[in-house]
């Protein structure tokens, strides 16, 4: 199988993503019906493996299957799909936010947050996963990509009754 700039991770490879995912989020290690691709810029993409039927030389593949998410140095951030995928599986570290925390974060905002230390979680709000965030010196820091925030227009505020409008 050829894929242009991705290559499949071996076992090891894999069972390293999944340690840091039972660390920050307590996600047991499970067989999954996937193949894990990597790409030249360490994105995770998980792939169906059925996916060895296709001949891949005969054609022109530059990306395949699903991004989960990106290795860093200090582990995998997911991406809002692979926190999709996650969330179930996880134990801790998921963060449920308030109704107005939501309407800032899926603007792009990131959140003040009582918490000292640092860690990453899974963003939630009322049993909708959001995406994955990170806690760092009393922030909550906002990972969702520019393209997938909610970009407001025309906001409407009500105030004892009356509407107004924040751009008119």
């Amino acid at each position: 199988m050829s894929l242009r700039n991705l290559s499949i991770l071996n076992s090891k490879e894999v069972k390293l993503i999944f340690k840091d995912l039972q660390e920050k989020f307590g996600v047991e290690e499970k067989r999954l019906p996937f193949v894990f691709l990597k790409n030249s810029k360490d994105r995770i993409f998980l792939v169906n493996k059925e996916i060895e039927l296709v001949d891949l030389d005969a054609i022109r593949v530059d990306l395949i299957g699903l991004y989960i998410g990106t290795i860093q140095s200090d582990g995998m951030r997911l991406s809002i799909e692979g926190s999709q995928l996650i969330a179930p599986l996880a134990s801790k570290n998921v963060l449920e936010l308030t109704k107005s925390q939501r309407d800032e974060w899926i603007k792009g905002h990131d959140q003040p947050f009582a918490e000292e230390g640092s860690r990453t979680v899974i963003v939630t709000y009322a049993g909708d996963v959001l995406g994955c965030g990170k806690i760092k010196n009393k922030t909550l820091l906002n990972y969702v990509p520019k393209s997938r925030r909610l970009v407001v227009i025309n906001e409407r505020e009500v105030h004892d009754g009356a509407v107004s409008c924040n751009h008119c």
